[in-house]
């Protein structure tokens, strides 16, 4: 019988403290960013890259970590990582200049990549051994996400509007150096054997990277211009030689099988889609609140908190329940239409706009449309995975939705700017340019909703710990 760890309650509010700061982390900067680009000197273009930085490292190097994690022992890994993330944080406080900045974020980035997977593995050893107390284990752990973008949203506006804008990274070094003594509740992982593919890492990190860059970059250079048209030239050649890697090496990041999961393929389009709908929303909604409506960043926090409130409910209270009873497939399909209702409500504001008639009521229903897609779409990509391809199938779809929302979030700025987003002061120019983003997100949106509720396969599968869904 599997020995069951006696703080292992205490352990997994440490593994869950780690969940919400890494979520915290992707929410905390976004009130945070007008006054980070006045000081910094970002331009509104470029002032994407304090998002993406984070985002790119983080899901170009999970399935990485999540490997290291396996060859070192997870315990040492999460360690390992929340010694980079403090790095990265102090990096990004004491940044004078956007390209520091920039570099602090991907470092934070680097971090999460590797405590994330090195905690999913950490919690499924101290509670795999119960059916009942994992399913526990793992709701408090879901819970520390929505609750750490509820937080990061409230703490950054306080931060911001009280002290300034390195504390929403600062934050990190106390509560990281108090995570970090506390791992001494984790057990003991000894590593394995095993090789690390690091030129697949390097590929696909490069690959996506690039990709970003290009699309961010080409409104100032045109899209038909020979430097955008190599860099997606060679951001698809990179992201070729990763696929070509993984069937070349003898332990790939990401072996190729695993695609013959079914539901995996389908289910991760609609969480790479979600992100590039819901994150432009977020970011251009914080912008839209301090840059139109002349919010301070404390109230822009506020007036985000009853969205990320509702998603905490949600999520940790509702959808669940809806899941057993519509299956995945119909919630991630409704989801993403509601989602792209909020979206299009979002799309109508104006330079005069009022929060409660205009704001208010359409981020709500867009949180809403979030929360009922979000969980059953990771729930079907995990549907038909062995036991044995769990932790591998939970990585690539958390992947695919970082990825999703880098490229997503450079598209939308892409076309926000090229509508008049970039002039700042002119609230007429700003309104259609936030505008036109929000209306593109509801296109993906629901074009991916449609596409869902056509196609995705409609059967129970069998979710690793032996949990039915109808997919």
């Amino acid at each position: 019988m599997q020995n069951v760890h006696p703080k292992r309650w205490w352990a997994l509010f440490v593994l869950a403290t780690a969940q919400f700061m890494v979520i915290m982390d992707t929410s905390i900067i976004g009130v945070a960013l007008p006054e980070m680009q006045k000081d910094l000197g970002f331009s509104q273009g470029e002032l994407q890259w304090v998002f993406n930085a984070y985002v790119i490292a983080f899901g170009g190097l999970l399935l990485l970590g999540g490997r290291l994690s396996d060859l070192f022992g997870a315990r040492k890994v999460f360690v390992s990582g929340w010694v980079v993330l403090i790095a990265g944080s102090v990096l990004a406080a004491a940044a004078q200049s956007a390209a520091v900045e920039v570099a602090g974020r991907a470092v934070q980035g680097v971090g999460g990549a590797l405590i994330a997977p090195a905690a999913m593995t950490l919690l499924m050893l101290l509670f795999g051994h119960d059916p009942k107390e994992l399913g526990k284990a793992m709701a408090l752990y879901g819970a520390a996400a929505p609750a750490g973008g509820t937080a990061g949203v409230f703490l950054g506006g306080v931060f911001t509007e009280w002290l300034s804008w390195p504390w929403v990274f600062i934050i990190y070094v106390p509560i990281g150096a108090a995570t970090l003594a506390a791992t001494r509740l984790l057990p003991a992982v000894e590593g394995r054997r095993g090789s690390v593919d690091v030129l697949g890492a390097a590929a696909v990190t490069a690959g996506l990277a690039l990709a970003v860059f290009a699309v961010v970059r080409a409104p100032e250079a045109g899209w038909g211009s020979t430097g955008t048209v190599l860099q997606l030239a060679g951001a698809v050649a990179l992201l070729a030689l990763f696929l070509v890697v993984q069937k070349a090496v003898r332990e790939p990041l990401m072996p190729l099988k695993v695609w013959r999961v079914p539901r995996l393929g389908s289910a991760n389009l609609a969480m790479a889609l979600l992100g590039a709908a819901w994150i432009p929303m977020w970011y251009f909604l914080n912008l839209y609140l301090q840059q139109v409506m002349g919010y301070g960043a404390f109230a822009s926090g506020a007036a985000l908190l009853p969205m990320t409130g509702l998603l905490m409910v949600f999520m940790t209270a509702v959808t669940a329940r809806l899941l057993g009873r519509f299956g995945a497939k119909n919630l991630i399909g409704g989801g993403l239409l509601v989602l792209a209702l909020g979206l299009l409500w979002l799309s109508r504001v104006g330079p005069t706009g009022s929060f409660v008639i205009d704001v208010l009521p359409a981020s709500l229903v867009a949180a809403l449309g979030m929360s009922l897609a979000y969980i059953p779409a990771m729930m079907a990509a995990m549907s038909g995975a062995p036991q044995e391809q769990a932790g591998l199938a939970s990585g690539i779809v958390n992947t695919t939705y970082q990825v999703g929302s880098a490229l997503g979030l450079a598209a939308l700025t892409a076309l926000a700017t090229s509508r008049g987003a970039g002039e700042l002061g002119d609230l007429p120019a700003l309104t259609d340019g936030f505008g036109a983003a929000f209306t593109g997100a509801a296109a993906i949106a629901g074009l991916e909703g449609l596409l869902t509720l056509l196609v995705m396969r409609g059967e129970p599968a069998a979710v690793s710990g032996g949990v039915k869904v109808d997919a």
